[in-house]
């Protein structure tokens, strides 16, 4: 019974995004309290994600290096540029130009692999291709942050680099570690991860909108074009870039979720701790924004033939 309420709960995570934002903005003093935690929390969610991965989710990237290398060029190249693109064209203000590239440039969002599920897409590929710039992210989301953004505000690239480290690599082996280490303990209780992920990233979310009430209502109409923008570039770039490279269509299916959806919770935090409040609204909204299209563009995929499925381009 427990386990069927927590997988509702998880899977319908959209949902629960939007009405704790609304929550947020009408009661922002019930976030804006347990501010100081956010790290921890941030750092207990990707625990969560590591007591999920297995060895055998690595043993899959050993097993097809090429396309989790393509995927992993493709999140860390359309993205971070794409969200460069679009504030010039938009012409954004410095912080939320900074906030947006720092969105682009985090790895890619873990609910992507649920997504990917509910798609009928390749979830062992979008777990590689997840792991894999979630990896990769504590030099490179700084040093593109750096080098796209650096000329508008200061970028602190170490700084950035530690804290990444700190909340996403080190929970995420100490997750990684318990679920090897005490399989059979954990395995009884391993729905339960998921769902302690999808509430602290609530919660990161909830925080910005609580702690931006008076400044959103200024700035959320740009940003959410923008947002949204940038998300279309990415989910229909991410699956241009598996059809370029002669991919089935489960796996064109996986990275263009896994490029249009980001880790806009990592952006987040790294925002607030680093930079300011106005910083991590770009985020924030991402986080509704790639959540929302994401589970649209499932549910139609879940539905649509996939007849095609192993059909490449000649």
């Amino acid at each position: 019974m427990v386990e069927k309420i927590l997988s509702f709960y998880t899977r319908f995570f959209a949902i629960w995004v939007v009405v704790f934002g609304i929550v947020a903005y009408l009661f922002p003093g019930l976030f804006i309290a347990i501010k100081g935690y956010n790290e921890l929390f941030f750092g207990l969610t990707m625990f969560g994600i590591g007591a999920v991965l297995s060895v055998g989710d690595f043993k899959e990237i050993a097993k097809k290096p090429m396309i989790v290398l393509i995927g992993t060029c493709a999140q860390f190249t359309i993205m971070p540029f794409g969200a460069f693109l679009v504030a010039k064209l938009f012409q954004l203000s410095p912080e939320i130009t900074v906030g947006l590239v720092l969105t682009g440039a985090a790895p890619g969002a873990m609910a992507s692999n649920v997504m990917s599920y509910i798609a009928k897409a390749d979830t062992a590929y979008s777990v590689s291709l997840t792991t894999v710039s979630t990896l990769l992210c504590p030099v490179l989301t700084p040093a593109l942050t750096l080098l796209l953004a650096g000329s508008v505000l200061d970028v602190p690239f170490m700084d950035m680099m530690f804290s990444v480290l700190r909340m996403v690599i080190l929970p995420l082996m100490l997750g990684f570690a318990t679920r090897h280490y005490f399989s059979k303990g954990i395995e009884k209780v391993i729905y339960v991860f998921p769902a302690i992920s999808v509430t602290f990233i609530i919660f990161v979310c909830s925080l910005v909108i609580a702690t931006n009430r008076e400044y959103l209502g200024q700035v959320t109409g740009i940003v959410l074009i923008a947002g949204l923008v940038l998300n279309f570039l990415g989910l229909t770039l991410g699956y241009g870039v598996a059809k370029f490279f002669r991919m089935n269509v489960k796996r064109r299916r996986t990275l263009a979720i896994e490029v249009g959806m980001q880790n806009a919770g990592l952006g987040t935090v790294l925002a607030l701790k680093h930079f300011n409040e106005r910083v991590a609204i770009p985020a924030a909204i991402f986080v509704f924004v790639c959540i929302i299209t994401a589970s649209l563009l499932a549910a139609w995929w879940q539905k649509t033939d996939l007849r095609a499925e192993n059909a490449v381009l000649k």
